[in-house]
């Protein structure tokens, strides 16, 4: 069994949660595919509940929504020379880059896309 210090929280937190310095110390834990490095979790949100004492995975923390379910969100569609622009409203929170359903208003239709820094969605095919 190797040993190494990797990132844990020092209390639980719950999905959602936007993680700080102070949520996290670095413990000498059995090795796993998890953070080692404050730097790479501070700032980040919590995707699952993160347990006091546990590594935190890599897949468990990401960017901090900045689209929230159910929100009125502006759709943006470019293939070539067209180019669509009309309002949706998201069906799932997601942060910058995170790929997101999101129904057109106007269509009913569900599309996906990802969310851009603006907070608008940047739909695909």
């Amino acid at each position: 069994m190797a040993y190494a210090d990797m990132v844990t929280p020092t209390r639980t937190l719950r999905p959602g949660t936007v993680i700080t310095a102070q949520d996290l110390v670095l413990r000498d834990v059995e090795l796993s595919g998890a953070f080692d490095r404050l730097s790479d979790v501070v700032g980040q949100e919590a995707r699952i509940a993160l347990y006091a004492g546990r590594p935190i995975p890599f897949d468990a923390v990401g960017p901090p929504a900045i689209i929230n379910r159910n929100q009125i969100v502006p759709l943006f569609f470019n293939v070539g020379t067209l180019s669509i622009s009309t309002d949706g409203r998201a069906l799932e929170r997601g942060g910058i880059g995170d790929r997101v359903r999101v129904m057109n208003l106007s269509s009913r239709a569900t599309l996906f896309g990802f969310v851009q820094e603006d907070g608008s969605i940047k739909v695909t095919r």
